[in-house]
């Protein structure tokens, strides 16, 4: 980014002596087109497949070609210019594309969210339907040990191997349930949630218990979500093709 962005840009300024233009202008016209660089940092951390992260080969094809397409489309939003001079909304739509491109799984957890709510009750029966390698999110409530307020914790349980309550006895939980209510002994010593939830009165008039569970839906992959973005795509070059051919402007 210093390569084109003032007061350094020495990019910037040595386009601008062949081009004959202002030298400053250039540099920030320059960083505004360059801001793919900076936004893509930001994108990595969200969707690590971008990295090649825990994907098949399969798969990094896919990245590498949706990326591609994306990281074009994005800078041509971001230019005003795609197949002609965008209109504003135009511009609009191409960086909404690119990001539908980006981050796939967004979209995706707003169409079909990625967990569904389970009753307490029904938690070790939701551990034990979950496939291996799964995560169930555990919101645990109860009063402090040292200020006797109430407060909750999340805890994100990542599913091994066995039946439920193999897999209950391997978190070193222990559940108490009594009158619909999902109460929690204090778990066991070097448990992997022992630390967690150390801070909780397990000993007190009130309870500490399971406040709520989220269990793993059956969501759609998100590369679906490529498919209505390179349609959108393929109408906006519609358009503007069309707006070409009408005035007769060069592509």
């Amino acid at each position: 980014m210093a390569d084109v962005t003032p007061p350094v840009g020495l990019a910037s300024f040595a386009a601008a002596a062949v081009s004959g233009g202002d030298a400053i202008k250039t540099g920030f016209v320059a960083f505004f087109y360059s801001l793919r660089t900076v936004a893509l940092p930001f994108v990595f951390i969200f969707n690590t497949d971008l990295l090649l992260i825990d994907v098949t080969w399969v798969q990094g094809i896919l990245v590498f070609i949706t990326a591609s397409i994306a990281i074009l489309v994005f800078t041509a939003g971001t230019m005003g210019w795609f197949l002609t001079k965008s209109r504003v909304y135009e511009s609009v739509a191409l960086v909404l594309i690119a990001f539908m491109l980006f981050r796939p799984d967004f979209v995706m957890d707003r169409i079909q969210p990625p967990f569904q709510q389970v009753e307490p009750s029904a938690f070790t029966e939701a551990l034990g339907n979950a496939a291996e390698g799964d995560e169930i999110r555990l919101v645990v409530s109860g009063p402090d040990f040292d200020t006797g307020d109430n407060k909750e914790t999340t805890l994100v349980l990542s599913v091994g191997a066995g039946s439920g309550e193999e897999r209950l006895a391997n978190f070193g939980l222990l559940l108490l349930p009594e009158d619909g209510v999902v109460k929690m002994d204090e778990p066991s010593f070097g448990s992997a949630f022992s630390d967690s939830l150390s801070s909780f009165d397990f000993y007190g008039d009130d309870p500490v218990q399971i406040a709520s569970v989220q269990a793993p839906s059956n969501q759609m992959a998100k590369e679906w979500v490529f498919i209505p973005a390179l349609i959108f795509l393929a109408f906006i070059a519609f358009l503007q093709r069309a707006r070409i051919s009408r005035q007769g402007v060069p592509a």
